[in-house]
């Protein structure tokens, strides 16, 4: 495949027709128009719908887009670095954050990151869902127990754990009887929370009497007195330790990890490798005290 033709091809994808990208680079319109027909012959594909005004990508030409523009990207900033004599990351950074870890981290962790690479132009998007990262642009992704997936790298960089905790106003019932809980979400119905102190299990029967989205505000109203909650022991272990909060015990199943994600067929680039080597450098032991202690 020619790689000047492919480059000039996501060019006119880029800005979205053949006289955009002549303007936007200074380019001749007839060169890129013969560079993408000469593309297209090659690979017996049309990537391109032609209009009376509107160029429009085939669903072939928005797959070779998606796939090639972070390559091309990447051998751009490989050039680049090359010929400045160094190899200091540098470019765009696309991070997508879970809502708690950033709303508790990511800004300081942003913050220190861009005064060591001044030359990386960090972006990053707070949101729970799933993403497609090549779809959507992005060179790395954070998220809490991710499912398998073999398209993507990873390494857990945090640990956590959740505990069920009180306002200290509110004793803890019997087993059987149920105690008002403030949950995350709506989908959560009343349930029983299987929990353990040291060696000593037991089970806590819950009513759901409050449902919110984040779990800042889940501690925030346990704080107010209006039920017991399971939180990640990072967040409320500081109010544990000051009174504020009541410990009732580490909630039974699954850790917590924070895992940082990339796609496996893309070379780790080095802004890429800077930023997960600047995460281990700040979660060293990656425990959930460690954590705790960075966001109080």
């Amino acid at each position: 495949m020619d790689l000047l033709a492919l480059a000039d091809f996501n060019l006119v994808a880029r800005h979205g027709g053949f006289g955009r990208a002549a303007r936007a680079t200074g380019r001749p319109k007839a060169t890129l128009s013969r560079r993408v027909s000469d593309l297209e012959s090659s690979l017996d594909l049309r990537l391109f719908e032609r209009g009376s005004r509107d160029l429009k990508l085939t669903q072939e030409g928005r797959a070779l887009y998606e796939r090639t523009g972070a390559l091309l990207a990447e051998l751009d900033e490989t050039a680049a670095s090359i010929a400045s004599g160094g190899d200091k990351p540098r470019g765009r950074l696309r991070i997508s954050a879970p809502l708690l870890f950033s709303q508790t981290a990511m800004g300081k962790l942003a913050a220190a990151f861009a005064l060591d690479y001044p030359q990386v132009r960090l972006e990053v998007t707070t949101e729970d869902r799933a993403v497609d990262m090549v779809e959507e642009g992005y060179d790395l992704v954070i998220r809490v127990n991710p499912d398998p997936d073999e398209t993507l790298v990873g390494r857990i960089f945090l640990r956590d754990r959740l505990v069920v905790v009180a306002s200290p106003s509110l004793d803890r019932p019997a087993e059987d009887v149920a105690v008002p809980a403030v949950v995350r979400g709506g989908s959560e119905m009343n349930s029983v929370w299987d929990v353990k102190i040291q060696d000593r299990s037991s089970r806590i029967a819950t009513e759901a009497v409050l449902r919110l989205s984040s779990l800042i505000m889940v501690r925030d109203a346990v704080r107010a007195g209006v039920g017991a909650a399971r939180l990640p022991i990072s967040l409320v272990s500081r109010d544990i330790a000051a009174g504020k909060l009541a410990y009732w015990g580490d909630v039974t199943g699954p850790e917590i990890a924070l895992w940082t994600l990339y796609p496996s067929r893309r070379l780790l680039s080095a802004r890429v490798s800077a930023f997960v080597d600047f995460l281990k450098e700040a979660f060293p032991t990656g425990s959930p005290e460690e954590f705790a202690a960075f966001i109080d």
